[in-house]
Parts: C-alpha cells; sequence; structure tokens
C-alpha cells in the first residue's frame, strides 16, 4: 500500500508573510510610543546597559587592580592600567551622560542640557580616592564581622555584599551629581548580579557588612550610619506613599530608615517608614517594624507583634 503523498496546508501563512506583519506592527507600535512621549526615534536617546556594565567593570579594576583587575597584570604596570582604565571608563561615561542629559533637556521641553557631561565627568572621576577609602573600610568591617572569612581577599572576591556596594558607592556619586538614570542602571546591574537591591539615592556609611545579602533592599532615602550590620532578607522601605490632589505619587520625601552606627539588622527583618534605628540597636531575625527604636535596645520578634518596641 503506497503512502498517501505529503501536502502542504494552504490555510498557513509562509513565515516571512508573519514576520512581516509582526515588524510592521511593532514600527505602528514604536511610532504611537514615540509620538506620545515626545521621542524623536533618530538615533539612541538613552544610555546602554551594555557599555555600563564594562564601565564599572572596569572602575571596579581601577579600584583595586590587583585583585579585581586583569589576571596577567604585574605590580610595576599598575598605575599605567589603572590611567588607562580610568581613562577608557571616563569616555563611556562621558558619551552615556550626555545622552542623559540631552534625554532630561527633551522631557522638559527644552533645546540644551542644564548640566556640562564633561564637567560632571570630571568630578565623578575626583571622587574615586575617596570611594576606594570606604570600601577599604567595608572589606575590613566583613573580614572583621564574619568568622568565616579567612582573608581580607577572599572577602573582596567572593562576598556579594562587597560586590553591591562597590556598585552603590559609584552610583551614589553619579546620583548626587545629576545622573540618576545612569547611577539606577548601575544599581540595578548589580541587583541582578547579587540579588542585593540599593537604590542609589541611599547613603551609606564607612564600614558597612551586608552578610550573605540575598533578598537585601534599601530603599531611596535610607540613611545608614557607620559600622553597621545587615543580613540577608532585610528590607529597609517606605510604610506608604503619599499623593497628591490628582492621586499622583509624591515623589522625593524622606520615607525610607534612619539606622544610626554600629546598629545590626538580622536575617529577615523589615524595617518600614521614616523610623530611626538607634545607635548600637539589635533587630532581631524576621522582625516587623515600623516605629522607632531606642539606641542600645533589643528589639525581637515577639516584641514587634506585641508592639513593645
Amino acid at each position: 500500500m503506497n503512502p498517501a503523498p505529503a501536502t502542504t496546508p494552504t490555510s498557513t501563512p509562509a513565515p516571512g508573510d508573519d514576520l512581516q506583519s509582526v515588524v510592521e506592527a511593532l514600527r505602528g507600535a514604536r511610532r504611537q510610543w514615540r509620538e506620545a512621549h515626545r521621542r524623536g526615534g533618530d538615533g539612541r536617546e538613552l544610555p546602554s546597559r551594555e557599555l555600563l556594565a564594562a564601565m564599572i567593570q572596569g572602575l571596579s579594576g581601577a579600584l583595586f587592580p590587583m585583585r579585581l583587575g586583569p589576571p596577567t597584570l604585574r605590580p610595576e604596570d599598575e598605575d599605567f592600567y589603572v590611567g588607562h582604565t580610568l581613562g577608557a571608563a571616563m569616555t563611556t561615561l562621558r558619551h552615556q551622560a550626555a545622552l542623559e542629559l540631552r534625554h532630561d533637556a527633551r522631557q522638559r521641553g527644552d533645546d540644551t542640557p542644564g548640566q556640562d557631561a564633561d564637567e560632571l565627568v570630571g568630578r565623578f572621576l575626583r571622587t574615586l580616592p575617596g570611594v576606594r577609602v570606604l570600601l577599604d573600610s567595608d572589606v575590613l568591617a566583613a573580614y572583621q564581622g564574619d568568622p568565616a572569612a579567612r582573608s581580607v581577599d577572599e572577602v573582596l572576591l567572593c562576598y556579594p555584599g562587597l560586590r553591591a556596594l562597590i556598585s552603590h558607592r559609584l552610583a551614589h556619586e553619579l546620583y548626587k551629581l545629576g545622573l540618576p538614570l545612569i547611577a539606577r542602571v548601575v544599581a540595578e546591574l548589580a541587583h541582578a548580579e547579587t540579588g542585593i537591591d540599593i537604590h542609589p539615592g541611599a547613603r551609606i556609611g564607612s564600614g558597612c557588612f551586608i552578610d550573605h545579602g540575598t533578598g537585601v533592599v534599601i530603599g531611596e532615602t535610607a540613611v545608614i550610619g557607620e559600622r553597621v550590620r545587615i543580613y540577608q532578607n532585610v528590607t529597609l522601605g517606605a510604610k506608604s506613599f503619599p499623593t497628591d490632589g490628582d492621586g499622583n505619587l509624591v515623589k522625593g520625601q524622606a520615607r525610607h530608615p534612619i539606622v544610626e552606627d554600629e546598629a545590626v539588622i538580622y536575617a529577615g527583618a523589615t524595617v518600614l517608614g521614616r523610623v530611626t534605628i538607634g545607635r548600637g540597636a539589635v533587630i532581631g531575625g524576621n522582625v516587623w517594624l515600623t516605629r522607632s527604636v531606642a539606641p542600645g535596645s533589643l528589639v525581637t520578634q515577639a516584641d514587634s507583634l506585641a508592639g513593645t518596641t
């Protein structure tokens, strides 16, 4: 018995027809979005995640050349490597900053950016020695605070909390200079890599130790003092989001916790609102806290559930 001849269904469109119709539909969606949001569509308008990721990798190497720089780097070549790497990173930042500044100007309906990219890049470059000093204090805090840490080099190479703090301290400087979009991209790249979500606006003092780190969330207006220790799954978040008369969120208000020097916040704790955790206070695991805590206090889960903070 001969098999039936193969046939091609006449009702199925050719793949090329589907592709062309999708391309046209996507063009229409892009046009509609750009018209609604005043986008020109005449070239790259926003900073590049890929270029910024490479820039942060380069800056990390320049800050710690013999640890995070290229594996073939020799001590006698450190200064040359640092200078070359910083030059390349600043060129990238200059181009990306110009994109953000032009985008901001268009959003305001202006033709001229309010700040000069070259000036911002120069100011950022001059912050790097101070950033290195802060990161040295973070490395020491992790080494001294974790009995499993065998060396400061292990902390620098292995600890996600330190990786997140490198990105945060760089992102925070960019945020302060008026490049919040670039800063946020840098922060989110670190978030994707480490599971630690720190808004670039958060202010973090020296000697910070984020132990384990996965699931840590630190909001934009949080203020963290010196020598603070934070464990995994801790949230320093907002309790509520005020709105204006039209129901739109009011942005920029202080809405996240203040954590004073030498406080410890254990795993799973959630601290919400503009409350203050006093100096040296200890917040136990899984505590839910929406009110201030006096210096030196010990708050356990039972305390927080009973409202006796």
